[in-house]
């Protein structure tokens, strides 16, 4: 009996190997239809009576305002092209802030969220993390740092059933995400902690002054694999 369950687990084990990997090179070149998280939205929608329906439309990294992608990276991921998925020096400052914080504060990259985000769901947990772990080596082995942000970009949750740079866009500045302003980008940077309580739309005093500080970091991000390197 047990020399079965080991076999089970272990064909288990190979078989999500072979699936997330086939997953991750699958989405190295195909766009995101949809997301975990895109099809919760739509069940709490229906449960609460209201429509389903989610606005999201894949868009190409060249037609994402390069605005939005500075924002982005200021507000979200500082040192994303300068690591491998994981960043140790926020880690460090997380586990060392969270001694003494009530409230714990995370250190996760556009890597691991954009994991999280296309393969996972977004209740937290030790096994989540272990298979986002999973999730961000490969991607982070398979995919350049381009097919990263663009995947976040496109996929990351911008307000109340909408989802990505060009749905944010449209409905709630009237533009396109190519067509994004340095205030609009980081007012959309500004929310994605938790887009659902902040609005890029009708943003409060603490989503104003954060897209201050949004902008003036924005200037220090320079995109492309070398962090130094002027467009």
């Amino acid at each position: 009996m047990m020399k079965k369950l080991i076999r089970l687990s272990g064909r288990l084990v190979l078989w999500f190997m072979i699936l997330s990997i086939g997953g991750v090179l699958l989405f190295k070149f195909l766009p995101v239809i949809a997301t975990p998280l895109m099809a919760i939205r739509s069940v709490e929608s229906l449960s609460r009576g209201e429509s389903p329906k989610i606005a999201y439309e894949w868009v190409p990294y060249d037609e994402i305002s390069d605005h939005l992608k500075r924002a982005v990276i200021a507000s979200e991921d500082q040192r994303f092209y300068s690591h491998r998925g994981f960043d140790r020096i926020e880690i460090g400052k997380a586990l060392q802030e969270n001694k003494t914080r009530k409230k714990a504060r995370g250190a996760s990259t556009i890597s691991q969220q954009t994991a999280k985000n296309l393969f996972l769901w977004p209740r937290s947990s030790w096994f989540r993390k272990g298979l986002e772990a999973w999730f961000t080596l490969l991607i982070e082995l398979c995919w350049s740092k381009e097919r990263i942000l663009e995947v976040y970009l496109n996929i990351m949750e911008t307000g109340n059933r909408i989802f990505g740079a060009e749905a944010v866009a449209q409905n709630h500045f009237n533009t396109t995400a190519g067509k994004l302003t340095p205030q609009q980008s980081a007012l959309i940077a500004a929310t994605l902690p938790n887009p659902i309580l902040y609005s890029s739309r009708q943003p409060g005093p603490y989503i104003k002054k954060r897209q201050a500080q949004i902008l003036r970091q924005m200037h220090t991000i320079h995109l492309g694999d070398d962090p130094g390197k002027k467009e």
